[in-house]
């Protein structure tokens, strides 16, 4: 098999589950809701989402269950085999059962149902046949039209399994904003990892501050600003009033930009190297005895200091730049957050 046909067939698998996660995505109706409604009800009344499935569904159902457990919808995955041996008494009367069974013929879930049922739980039900044995024996069940496997034989379920994750994420997102989930309450629920660390630490956890912070009046030169951030190791510094009121930004980048602009800038006239500034600066075109006021950046982007670490990733993100001002909610700057240190904090 040549190197083009190996990724050509590739690409097929792909196409498949695309157009299939589009009609499954299409076919989105009043089940969808009904199913979502009872969940709702099934949480208000402090039951549980118990998911189930065999064979590769039952890896789909330890992963649905686990998306709804970390985001506020309580759940846990029954193994059909196991439950008719006892592992039915995880289960309440309170609780509702989500069946996962693309043919919905699956004869370890479908023999799960009547014992279910004995049990008071209503079965929401998940198959690609609404004329299906476990289609029929459900409360509410959602159609997987996702149409045949990506499986040269049809049988290895592929296409159906991803459509029928698919269609769990979308009823576990759903639920975040139904219940309204709070990011806080996420955090809680992800304390290892940088996931975890970026929700759960706060901008005063990253940031720097006091003699690490570079900090000029308004009054101050670009000289002035350079040797600050050179004491603090940081690449720039933040430009504040009398009263400690955010007024702009001054970076190393900018300096750089005022000297290229000053054809300056690589000759024997100027150096700046990690955070250090030459003083060969010629007088006659320098910059340095300056205002900083001319070349800062003014009103520049800030977090506040009670924000999460996973706020300034957004920003950083979205705004491509490398430092950030923390200001408290009156407006006086007590910090900065420079994106090199994100790293070290294992939040980046």
């Amino acid at each position: 098999m040549t190197d083009n046909k190996m990724i050509e067939r590739a690409k097929q698998v792909f196409a498949v589950e695309i157009e299939g996660l589009e009609k499954t995505r299409d076919s989105l109706g009043a089940s969808f809701v009904k199913a979502v409604r009872l969940i709702l009800e099934t949480v208000a009344d402090g039951g549980i989402v118990v998911v189930s499935g065999v064979g590769k569904n039952l890896h789909v159902a330890e992963k649905m269950s686990a998306i709804f457990s970390s985001t506020g919808t309580r759940s846990i995955v029954l193994n059909p085999v196991q439950a008719m041996h006892g592992d039915l008494g995880m289960v309440s009367a309170k609780d509702v059962l989500i069946a996962l069974s693309f043919s919905g013929e699956s004869a370890e879930v479908n023999n799960l149902i009547p014992a279910i049922r004995r049990h008071g739980l209503k079965v929401i039900s998940m198959t690609g046949r609404p004329d299906s044995t476990l289609a029929q024996m459900s409360d509410i069940h959602i159609e997987i039209p996702c149409g045949k496997e990506a499986c040269p034989f049809g049988m290895a379920p592929t296409n159906s399994t991803t459509a029928t994750m698919a269609m769990g994420d979308a009823l576990a997102m759903v639920m975040i904003d139904a219940q309204k989930f709070p990011v806080e309450d996420y955090a809680m629920n992800h304390p290892a990892g940088a996931i975890g660390r970026a929700l759960v630490m706060k901008v005063t956890d990253v940031m720097r501050s006091g003699e690490r912070l570079a900090k000029v009046g308004p009054e101050a030169t670009v000289l002035d600003a350079l040797m600050a951030m050179t004491n603090s190791k940081g690449g720039s510094a933040v430009v504040a009033d009398a009263d400690d009121k955010l007024l702009g930004i001054f970076t190393d980048g900018d300096f750089r930009r005022i000297m290229s602009e000053r054809g300056k800038l690589g000759s024997n006239s100027v150096g700046v190297e990690s955070g250090s500034v030459g003083k060969t600066l010629s007088d006659s075109n320098s910059p340095l005895s300056d205002p900083i006021s001319l070349y800062m950046t003014k009103s520049p982007l800030f977090v506040y200091d009670d924000a999460y670490a996973a706020e300034l990733l957004k920003i950083f993100e979205r705004k491509r730049i490398d430092d950030l001002p923390v200001c408290d909610r009156s407006g006086r700057v007590v910090g900065l957050v420079d994106i090199q240190d994100l790293p070290k904090m294992k939040v980046l």
